[in-house]
């Protein structure tokens, strides 16, 4: 039987706008137990950042997290899926591009994201990813 994205993604995905700063943005992602976030602008999709973003675009070129936006520190080249997209296409767009997340959007409008992690807990639970997926976090 054919897997959609829609199966696993997770909906209503948290959003922020490109100017609000890496401190409001690692704050949501702690408060929420996310590892990223979609940038928009209105209801249209500019980006998408992770935890590691943040560190790597940020924090390691001694930007101040207070006063630098989250639009310079997330991904703009995004690669997107529909929610009717099969799940195997997700994953090999995952592998062929190198990223763990992938925008889900319809009618031009982010809807959900679907996650490396989530894909192996629905594909493959018993895997070291799996298992890793469903842990509890260790913070």
């Amino acid at each position: 039987m054919t897997q959609h994205v829609s199966d696993i993604m997770t909906s209503a995905p948290v959003t922020v706008e490109p100017q609000t700063s890496v401190t409001a943005v690692a704050r949501i992602m702690r408060d929420q137990d996310l590892g990223a976030v979609l940038v928009t602008d209105g209801d249209e999709l500019r980006g998408l950042v992770t935890d590691r973003d943040l560190v790597v675009r940020c924090l390691a070129d001694g930007g101040d997290p207070e006063q630098v936006t989250v639009a310079g520190a997330c991904s703009a080249d995004l690669v997107t899926v529909a929610p009717a997209d099969d799940l195997d296409h997700a994953i090999e767009l995952m592998r062929e591009h190198a990223v763990r997340r992938i925008p889900v959007v319809e009618g031009g409008h982010p809807v959900g994201v679907v996650a490396l992690g989530d894909a192996a807990m629905e594909r493959d639970p018993e895997s070291a990813l799996g298992d890793i997926s469903v842990a509890r976090p260790n913070t």
